[in-house]
């Protein structure tokens, strides 16, 4: 974990995120993976944080995020499954047909903060997804 200074704070936050496809489809093959990973490494470098992890999943995304105190944790998934669902259906229109109304993501998520005694095992978690 790392030790971040900004101007009059310091901190070392992560947080283990994870999201599913609507109804649980599985609609992120190898393709729709590649444009997610540039999507979603682009919006944490635009929105002042880091993923750490990332792991995708044919139904589901595992991400081990760094982000300051003042990031809204909300905020972030918000934009992630809109800017990453809008991209994905712009490049594979026919995933909509799918996913009944076009609903890439399921609307609800989970998020764990990590220790430093649990990063190693997060980390560990989500790089052995695939071999499930």
């Amino acid at each position: 974990m790392q030790v971040v200074h900004g101007r009059g704070y310091v901190y070392a936050m992560e947080y283990h995120i994870v999201w599913c496809t609507k109804y649980r489809r599985k609609v992120l093959d190898d393709k729709v993976a590649a444009i997610l990973s540039g999507e979603l490494e682009k919006y944490a470098q635009e929105n002042g944080f880091t993923i750490g992890e990332k792991e995708i999943m044919p139904d589901h995304i595992h991400l081990l995020i760094s982000a300051s105190p003042q990031v809204f944790i909300p905020d972030i998934m918000k934009g992630m499954k809109g800017v990453s669902a809008r991209m994905v259906f712009k490049a594979r229109p026919e995933l909509k047909d799918k996913l009944w109304k076009g609903h890439l993501w399921n609307p609800s998520y989970f998020v764990a903060t990590i220790s430093e005694h649990t990063g190693e095992q997060i980390r560990h978690y989500i790089n052995s997804q695939k071999e499930r």
